[in-house]
């Protein structure tokens, strides 16, 4: 008995579906890296959070402000996961799953996940960007300043 094959190039049959932050720097290098291992067998469907057409309806209801709060990614069967447990996931489907291979011991896990805290709370700041709250508070202007939409009429 044979086994289905599995179209990898339609997004939906992707194991993971990773959303990042396409407006910070070390998120664009991780996604690049993360790309290249990928190296267009299209294991990993890549969403850019801060692109002007992102979709929460079409990707797990994860609004803009929760994605930008922590990482998220979406597996095939719409289960969501988040923070470390999303590189574990990733890089076990790029056959990198050694990387993170330690985060699995319970001590270590505790600790990396600390840490993943502790990051995702600043990351913004330790780019140099703005708050979440004033991104936040830009993003419909930032959409409106660009022609992407339209203020409401009066």
């Amino acid at each position: 008995m044979t086994q289905p094959s599995l179209d990898m190039t339609q997004p939906a049959a992707r194991p993971i579906k990773l959303l990042y932050d396409g407006e910070c720097p070390l998120c664009l290098r991780e996604v690049r890296f993360l790309q290249r291992r990928d190296a267009g067998r299209g294991l990993i469907a890549f969403v850019d959070i801060a692109a002007p057409d992102y979709e929460p309806a079409a990707n797990g209801g994860i609004d803009f402000a929760t994605a930008m709060g922590r990482i998220h990614a979406i597996r095939a069967d719409g289960t969501i996961i988040r923070d470390l447990e999303v590189f574990r996931q990733v890089y076990d489907v790029l056959g990198l799953g050694w990387v993170y291979a330690i985060t699995r011991v319970p001590v270590v896990g505790a600790i990396a996940d600390r840490l993943y805290d502790f990051w995702a709370a600043r990351r913004l700041a330790f780019t140099g960007r703005p708050s979440l709250e004033t991104i936040l508070s830009t993003r419909p202007a930032a959409a409106t300043a660009a022609g992407r939409c339209r203020p409401p009429s009066r």
